[in-house]
């Protein structure tokens, strides 16, 4: 994967780990200044071609995916519990332990309740691809660019121009990083270490110090690049102890962010953190299936898909995710949850998260994002967070 040219990793593997030239020089960093010219998915599909993308399309929700409700998660009559929420989706013991974080759970099951979201002035997204929004899918229907419309509206917030919902298909930053009250720092091929580490320091960035004076919100999904570089790990046939190490640095990276964000005193008016776990784009249990997905033959990842080791690093890992929501009052929407029997063997009638005949797949042809309907199934997510 790491032959790959930057924009054909980019463009087809948003979750696979940034190219290490780029991580060093610092190439990655958003870019303000990026030329308007630079080529980017405009909002109905097509290039930008004049560098001055003047189209609304952004502000045309109706041309979008409806959002779906086929999240795997019912609401709940009675209070919200890990049994009512997700009971009939794990057919079973529960394959992560998220019943000792003691977390409050939404009555949507969609998230986490730990915060109660309000006056914010300012919305700022991190992480990978997936908050980035990749091609073939519309830039329109990007998730980012969802909630941007749809947190302006709530909020009474100034919308971002067109030009900051566009990705530069070079760099995979965004053509514009600041715009009206919204800030992007989100990166194709991001992984934990490019949140508050530098060079990169997405978090930083895009929160400088003049600004954390606003009531801020901060959107962020990322991990799947350190997944993706679990797997290339256990290709090379790095020893188990290594893989858990190296893994377990990744989520302390992830979890030192969030409490970096919460840290005191750090946003005198308050700040608020809704994050995304991560997914299993195989459908879970059987997840050696590649060649269910159309872009399989591109990754060449079936044999470490197999390997017990990636099923139990990747369930402490999202136990660590809600506890860490947990412990610093923050929010995590349950992304794998909802995804599971959306993704690549959707017809699969064996499959744990089997949903049903007809179900929707939530992926493109790249294996690991999200089409459009995927998006919308995101966004449905954090506004339920943020609503309730």
């Amino acid at each position: 994967m790491r032959s790959l040219s930057l924009l054909t990793l980019a463009m087809l593997f948003a979750c696979a780990p940034a190219v290490e030239d780029d991580k060093a020089d610092g190439g990655d960093k958003p870019d303000t200044d990026t030329p308007a010219d630079s080529a980017a998915p405009d909002t109905d599909g097509t290039a930008d071609t004049d560098g001055a993308d003047t189209s609304d399309d952004t502000d045309a929700p109706d041309t979008d995916p409806p959002a779906t409700t086929d999240l795997g998660a019912p609401t709940c009559t009675g209070p919200a519990t890990l049994e009512c929420c997700f009971g009939a989706l794990w057919d079973g013991p529960a394959p992560v332990d998220y019943a000792s974080a003691g977390a409050t759970l939404g009555q949507h099951c969609k998230g986490t309740n730990h915060q109660d979201i309000q006056g914010v002035q300012r919305v700022v997204f991190i992480g990978d691809s997936i908050t980035m929004g990749t091609p073939p899918t519309p830039a329109g229907q990007w998730y980012r660019n969802r909630l941007a419309r749809e947190l302006a509206t709530r909020f009474g917030l100034q919308p971002p121009s067109p030009r900051w919902t566009l990705v530069d298909p070079i760099s995979g930053n965004a053509l514009e990083t600041f715009s009206g009250d919204f800030a992007n720092c989100s990166k194709w091929g991001a992984r934990t270490d490019d949140l508050i580490d530098p060079p990169h320091q997405q978090m930083k960035t895009c929160m400088p110090e003049e600004d954390r004076d606003l009531v801020t919100l901060v959107v962020m999904s990322i991990g799947g690049n350190d997944i993706f570089s679990f797997l290339e790990d256990i290709n090379a046939g790095v020893e188990d102890d290594k893989l858990r190490e190296a893994y377990d640095k990744a989520v302390s990276r992830l979890e030192a962010a969030v409490r970096w964000v919460k840290e005191p005193g750090r946003f005198p008016n308050g700040v608020f953190v809704v994050f995304t776990n991560t997914f299993d784009f195989s459908d879970a249990d059987g997840a050696e299936d590649m060649a269910a997905c159309d872009g399989a033959e591109l990754i060449n990842l079936s044999p470490p898909l197999r390997e017990p080791i990636l099923h139990s690093v990747i369930a402490d890992a999202q136990a660590r995710y809600l506890k860490l929501a947990v412990e610093t009052g923050t929010d995590m929407v349950f992304f794998g949850e909802a995804f599971c029997g959306h993704g690549w063997n959707t017809d699969d009638t064996t499959r744990r998260c089997y949903r049903g005949p007809g179900a929707a797949t939530y992926t493109d042809f790249t294996c690991e994002h999200p089409n459009g309907t995927g998006h919308a199934a995101i966004a449905d997510l954090v506004l339920a967070v943020v609503d309730e």
